[in-house]
């Protein structure tokens, strides 16, 4: 059997668009939550997808740069109905998210003069704080089984919150040392596996020259919008750099959103100047509160990047033009990759330097998200950060308020175990409690 032939236990395709509709709508909790309702649907209850291709596929989901969760959900699609298949499940699990995220931004824009607005997402903001800590101390202790992955994360930490090193270069040269001490030292990295070699009925060639055809029309596809901003409102539009922008994020998204969201929140607020660092703060709280993956808060950038610089266009149209063409530039790529390499997924996991490099990778991701805790502290706890090299502060500036609601926050999440969505509707209306005091 061919990795694209279906199972005998195989949907109709109608039922796999039923299923991943469901799954659209219900994909809250981040990629552990969403892969854990994938399990139960697909594989416990449904039992369209056998657990150990389904275990193999997320490795490889891993491996790829973007939301592993939805690819996950391509890949399945894909196994189950082919290209048809993968581009209703990836669409099915991403198209949700991003109109409840629309709207929000909408909404966000509209009423950000009012004073209660920014009352809830004071509370907001104090929340993620807590919650970008426990997904720290999550991935921490599942990435960080060996003294030289935490020497990986604690030096990926220092390079950007003391050095402030570009994400992507930190990215490569974990990847790099990995691979090179997996050739001789794998004990530093852990144990890896690779499943048994199953055999398959397509030669390399007819691999390789599919997925060149894949590959360059996946391209396409992805370079399309950015292409016809450039012919028809020229590379001096704020929509060509969010193409630009967030065409190159897609690239270096390994680890998941909160091990990209300091790169792009340090571009988007520094260098573009396309929101403040507290306004990214409220777009992450937006995209923790709505289905589908995190990364959903670069639309939320994307859209307000536009809608204040509309340029030509009406802000309405710029913003919705700006939310559209990042979410494609975000989410194009996923289909790129699942493609063009799922096909070769038996092959791929049995390379050991790609195993070892990925293992590097996630270990420098816990320091990637220790430096956007950092950040994302600093800005929302202080009206003067200091964000200097070496700098502090300055202590007269703590929002007591921000400071109150995040300690709230972080005991409802570690002490009580209540869920994400309890948490931020208990902290918004703590911000409008406090605020009217």
């Amino acid at each position: 059997m061919t990795d694209t032939q279906t199972s005998p236990a195989a949907p109709t395709f109608p039922n796999l668009l039923r299923a991943f509709t469901r799954i659209g709508f219900l994909s809250f909790g981040g990629p552990a939550g969403q892969i854990a309702l994938m399990q139960h649907e697909l594989v416990d209850e449904r039992k369209w997808i056998e657990q150990g291709a389904f275990l193999r596929a997320l490795n490889l989901c891993h491996l790829l740069p973007g939301p592993e969760a939805q690819q996950l959900a391509t890949w399945i699609g894909w196994r189950l109905h082919g290209i048809k298949g993968g581009l209703a499940a990836g669409m099915l699990f991403v198209i949700p998210g991003a109109a409840v995220m629309l709207g929000l931004s909408l909404l966000y824009v509209l009423a950000a003069g009012l004073t209660w607005f920014a009352a809830l997402f004071l509370g907001i903001k104090a929340a993620v704080l807590a919650i970008v800590a426990q997904a720290l101390i999550r991935v921490g202790k599942r990435a960080l089984g060996t003294r030289f992955k935490l020497a990986l994360a604690l030096l990926a930490f220092l390079a950007l919150a003391l050095l402030h090193a570009p994400f992507p270069l930190v990215i490569l040269i974990a990847g790099l040392s990995g691979a090179v001490v997996g050739r001789s030292k794998p004990e530093w990295l852990g144990a890896h596996h690779a499943p048994a070699v199953v055999p398959g009925q397509t030669s390399k060639r007819q691999l390789a020259v599919s997925t060149l055809v894949t590959v360059l029309i996946w391209l396409a596809i992805w370079a399309l919008p950015i292409a016809l901003i450039a012919a028809t409102l020229g590379r001096g539009s704020v929509l060509w750099d969010i193409g630009a922008f967030f065409s190159k994020l897609a690239v270096v998204t390994f680890g998941g959103a909160y091990a990209v969201l300091a790169y792009m929140a340090q571009q988007s607020v520094e260098h573009f100047h396309w929101l403040s660092a507290g306004e990214m703060a409220d777009g992450l709280g937006l995209a923790e509160t709505t289905p589908g993956p995190l990364i959903m808060v670069t639309q939320f950038t994307g859209f307000l990047a536009a809608w204040r610089d509309p340029g030509v266009l009406s802000p309405l149209t710029a913003g919705l033009l700006g939310a559209g063409l990042t979410t494609w530039v975000t989410f194009a790529p996923c289909f790129l990759w699942i493609f063009a390499c799922a096909p070769w997924m038996d092959r791929l996991e049995r390379v050991p330097a790609l195993q070892a490099a990925l293992a590097a990778i996630t270990a420098s991701v816990v320091g990637v998200i220790a430096n956007l805790a950092l950040w994302f502290g600093l800005h929302v706890l202080f009206a003067r950060p200091e964000t200097e090299m070496f700098g502090l502060p300055d202590v007269t500036s703590l929002d007591w308020r921000a400071a109150l609601i995040g300690v709230g926050a972080a005991l409802l999440l570690f002490r009580f175990k209540r869920g994400v969505i309890e948490v931020l509707g208990a902290a918004a209306l703590a911000g409008l409690v406090l605020a009217a005091l």
